[in-house]
């Protein structure tokens, strides 16, 4: 199934039409989707995904053909009730309300789309931990958030979040904006390869890619 086709199906499986809207633009306009779905091609691992909203990222890869097992979290139950239901229609995908702050599963490939923003400096540094030491031999760890240097980008990302609290679009308690290094050093640490690419798109804002891979055999297809 070609992107396009894949994107269309996970907008029309949307309960309202402002989740269909939402899911469509997101898919056709936010480079991150394809980005994280080609890092992930080929890796058998399971996959968990920290701060999953609705499920958009999981039901387009398995609209994509992607098969490995999947938990998916966030915080928002009701994000988390509406994935719920959209999964029926898929094998090996769970959702479930968790916090961030929590431990990651071992032995997981671990994605964490614009996660990191909503927590203090030292709950950052946890969940960045956290995610490191889950990824086994092979695996990948991929973020994408706004990074804080103090460029006009950065900027526009921070209103754009702000407004998105104030029309409770997000429940978030705060918003902190990680720095590159912060987000990076427990891999460094572990000696994982690492690829750190901007990730706006057609977006005005500050958003990176981070791509962290652990060395070791994993299983692969080819």
């Amino acid at each position: 199934m070609s992107r396009d086709d894949a994107a269309a199906r996970v907008a029309r499986q949307m309960p309202t039409r402002f989740l269909r809207g939402y899911a469509g633009a997101k898919l056709r306009s936010d480079p991150v989707y394809d980005a994280a779905a080609s890092r992930l091609r080929h890796l058998d691992h399971p996959l968990f995904d920290l701060g999953c909203g609705v499920g958009i990222f999981e039901l387009y890869l398995r609209e994509l053909g992607f098969t490995m097992p999947i938990v998916a979290v966030d915080h928002d139950q009701r994000k988390i009730a509406t994935a719920r239901t959209l999964a029926r229609h898929y094998a090996s995908l769970a959702f479930r309300a968790a916090d961030a702050r929590e431990a990651v599963p071992v032995g997981m490939n671990v994605v964490a789309l614009d996660v990191f923003h909503y927590f203090t400096e030292a709950e950052q540094r946890k969940i960045a931990d956290s995610i490191a030491a889950a990824v086994p031999a092979g695996g990948v760890a991929i973020i994408r958030d706004a990074v804080r240097d103090g460029s006009v980008r950065y900027k526009l990302t921070a209103a754009q979040e702000t407004f998105s609290r104030a029309i409770r679009w997000l429940k978030a308690e705060r918003l902190n904006f990680p720095t590159v290094d912060l987000v990076a050093a427990p891999f460094r640490e572990r000696g994982f390869s690492e690829e750190i690419v901007p990730m706006w798109g057609r977006t005005p804002f500050n958003n990176y890619l981070f791509v962290f891979r652990r060395p070791g055999s994993g299983t692969t297809h080819a």
